[in-house]
C-alpha cells in the first residue's frame, strides 16, 4: 500500500483479527538489499494481493517482537531482510550468482559474534562489518556455515553453557545469566530443544 494511501475494511460477524504493519522506507529498504529502488516502481497499490510465504515470515515476526533473548534479535533482523527482499526486490531480477562468504569475510564476522556472544547483535551490524548488504550477507552467512545467523549466536552460546557446566561448578541460573539467557528457565527450554535432555540431566550425565 503507497503511503498517504487511505485504506478501509470490511469485518462484520469476525470473532478474531489480527493485525500486523510494517512501515518501509525505501532508503533504508534498498540500504538492506543493496540496491536502489526507485518510488515509481511501488507507487501502485497491489489490489487482493496474497502470499503464503509473507503470511508465514510475518507470524514468525510477531511472535518474536518482545522476546528478550539476544538471539531473538539476530531472528527478527533476518526475518525482516527476507520480507524486504520478497516485497522490494526487482521482478524478474536474477538472484546473484555469489554463493558464501570469503574466509576473511567469515572470520571477521564469526569473530565478532564470539566476542558479543551473551549481547544482542543486529543483522546490520554483521553485514557492516564485510560492506554487504543485510539480505546479501544473509544469504551469504548460510552458504559458508549452513545456518542462519541467529542460529548459529544460538548454539555458540549453547556450547559456551556446557563449556561451564563440565569445568565449574556455578548453579544453572549462573550459566544461564552468563550465556544471556534470561534465566535458568529459558536456558533449560533452549538446551532441551537443542541436545534432546536437560542441562541438569546432561551435565549428571557427564560426571559418572
Amino acid at each position: 500500500m503507497p503511503a498517504g494511501m487511505p485504506l478501509w475494511g470490511y469485518g462484520a460477524d469476525s470473532r478474531l483479527v489480527r493485525d500486523a504493519v510494517l512501515t518501509f522506507d525505501l532508503k533504508d529498504l534498498g540500504e538492506r538489499l543493496g540496491q536502489s529502488l526507485a518510488p515509481a516502481g511501488l507507487d501502485a497499490p497491489r489490489l487482493r494481493f496474497a502470499d503464503d510465504r509473507l503470511w508465514t515470515l510475518m507470524r514468525l515476526l510477531a511472535e518474536v517482537v518482545d522476546d528478550d533473548d539476544p538471539a531473538a534479535q539476530l531472528y527478527g533482523d533476518g526475518l525482516i531482510a527476507a520480507i524486504f527482499a520478497m516485497l522490494g526486490s526487482r521482478r524478474g531480477e536474477r538472484p546473484s550468482t555469489r554463493k558464501g562468504l570469503a574466509p576473511w569475510q567469515l572470520r571477521r564476522v564469526l569473530d565478532y559474534l564470539e566476542s558479543r556472544l551473551p549481547e544482542r547483535v543486529e543483522l546490520s551490524e554483521l553485514a557492516a562489518l564485510v560492506d554487504l548488504s543485510q539480505a546479501h550477507f544473509s544469504r551469504a552467512f548460510k552458504a559458508s556455515t549452513g545456518v542462519a545467523p541467529y542460529q548459529w549466536q544460538l548454539r555458540a552460546r549453547l556450547q559456551r553453557a556446557q563449556a561451564m557446566m563440565l569445568t565449574t561448578p556455578v548453579t544453572l541460573e549462573r550459566v544461564a545469566e552468563a550465556t544471556g539467557f534470561a534465566d535458568a528457565v529459558h536456558f533449560g527450554k533452549a538446551f532441551r530443544r537443542a541436545h534432546g535432555t536437560t542441562p541438569a540431566r546432561w551435565r549428571q550425565d557427564r560426571k559418572r
